[in-house]
């Protein structure tokens, strides 16, 4: 089912390079289809998404948006248990989050010189959520809500119809605590395809985020650049570090807990220790019976996940860092020592008590990480991926007379004489130093 080898020779650098190649472009054809479905919306509106709709998911809901009243109405249906969790989840991301909230500034010099930037949210924003078995309360919670203490003035989320064209409770649920605005039933590449051009009835955003398969991700990389838009999340990673103190009962149950995900996803462990290596290997042959998504998680780590022995815990942080995993866990006796270590990874979980679904569904931190190696320069979504910066300058007279002739020789050495001018008209109109 997983592979144990030690670290060192052919086998990282291969296993590096098969690692990332999980999130290469969708091929031709996928590009192909997606490039249709997003012309034809541009063109035609709200006709080309009920097209799409009719033909992907079988049927036109009565109403395409979703009122208040009716949101209302289906969270009712919902356990009362899960509605506590969801607002509990909520809370903690909401703290967690109102920290990272920048704060506009201006700087007055004494030379009358004043100097500043502007933070605000963007004007709109669109969430996508998938519907059907893969529907995520948590994603709308962690892509909502730092929209919202980022200042967005309106949030537009899009979300695929369920059976019979109705909408999912348990996301109405969490739209609502999250503070979203509108809802619409409709997925694919075509509800990004109209967020993206605006329609009818659905708002033209600024910024499109979450999640979703491989025709709505590539619908996002294609209108990059009409708006923004979060990342291009390939395949779900955890790579944990573990020394000889580490519980292999955990261990196997952290790296099933993504692996399940999709075959696609990499569950990695590296460990200073054989026995910890030989017992969660034996740990995973034992859990996995009893786990309702038995044959993905094999075909996962089958494909893409390893054990690997390292010489020591530099040795395993050296070799983290060269994989920059979207989930990293320090299993090892002393894991707070370690993060000014780790340099390349989404989401970082200490100790044996602190597993990825906890950052997944409640803590607080954002679940929406960097995958396939791009933590090397990517970073969480955050309450900064909603917002807009101006700066903004004011010289008086005064001070703009003493710095005139630098402008101009920077503007006439790159070839720029009209640059040079708009300073030189000045200059010859009484500035003088």
């Amino acid at each position: 089912m997983i592979q144990v080898v030690r670290q060192g020779g052919d086998f990282a650098r291969n296993f590096v390079q098969k690692f990332r190649s999980r999130s290469e472009a969708a091929g031709k054809k996928v590009d192909a289809t997606v490039s249709e479905i997003l012309s034809n919306v541009k063109q035609n509106g709200d006709a080309a998404v009920r097209d799409y709709t009719l033909k992907f998911d079988g049927s036109i809901p009565e109403s395409t948006e979703v009122s208040l009243q009716e949101m209302k109405q289906l969270v009712k249906s919902c356990d009362p248990e899960f509605l506590s969790a969801l607002q509990k989840a909520a809370d903690n991301i909401k703290d967690f989050h109102a920290r990272q909230k920048q704060q506009s500034w201006m700087e007055p010099r004494a030379d009358g010189v004043l100097m500043g930037q502007r933070i605000r949210g963007l004007d709109r924003v669109g969430i996508y959520v998938p519907g059907g078995t893969a529907a995520y309360p948590s994603s709308v919670l962690m892509n909502a809500i730092p929209a919202k203490i980022a200042g967005v003035k309106e949030l537009i989320m899009v979300t695929p119809p369920g059976k019979g064209g109705k909408p999912n409770p348990n996301i109405m649920a969490a739209a609502l605590t999250a503070g979203v605005d509108r809802v619409f039933l409709v997925g694919g590449a075509q509800a990004v395809a109209a967020l993206a051009y605006g329609t009818e009835t659905i708002p033209k955003v600024d910024k499109i985020v979450g999640p979703g398969n491989i025709y709505v991700a590539t619908a996002k990389r294609q209108l990059y650049g009409t708006v923004d838009i979060d990342m291009i999340a390939g395949p779900s990673e955890i790579l944990i570090i573990a020394d000889e103190t580490a519980k292999p009962a955990y261990l196997a149950a952290d790296l099933m807990s993504q692996a399940e995900h999709d075959r696609m996803a990499s569950a990695v462990l590296l460990t200073t220790s054989e026995t910890i290596a030989d017992e969660t290997i034996t740990e995973l042959y034992q859990q996995i019976k009893s786990l309702s998504r038995k044959e993905i998680i094999e075909n996962s780590l089958d494909n893409f996940g390893a054990v690997i022995l390292c010489k020591n815990l530099n040795e395993a942080v050296e070799f983290a860092n060269e994989i920059a995993p979207e989930h990293l866990e320090l299993c090892v006796k002393n894991p707070v020592e370690y993060i000014g270590k780790i340099d390349n990874a989404g989401s970082v979980f200490l100790g044996n008590y602190s597993p990825e679904p906890l950052g997944d569904y409640y803590a607080g931190p954002n679940h929406v990480l960097p995958t396939s190696g791009t933590a090397r320069f990517f970073s969480p979504l955050s309450v900064d991926s909603f917002i807009k910066k101006s700066s903004f300058i004011y010289y008086t007279k005064d001070a703009l007379a003493p710095v005139c002739n630098d402008i101009m020789k920077l503007a006439e050495t790159e070839g720029l004489t009209a640059h040079a001018n708009s300073i030189k008209v000045r200059k010859q109109d009484g500035i003088s130093h």
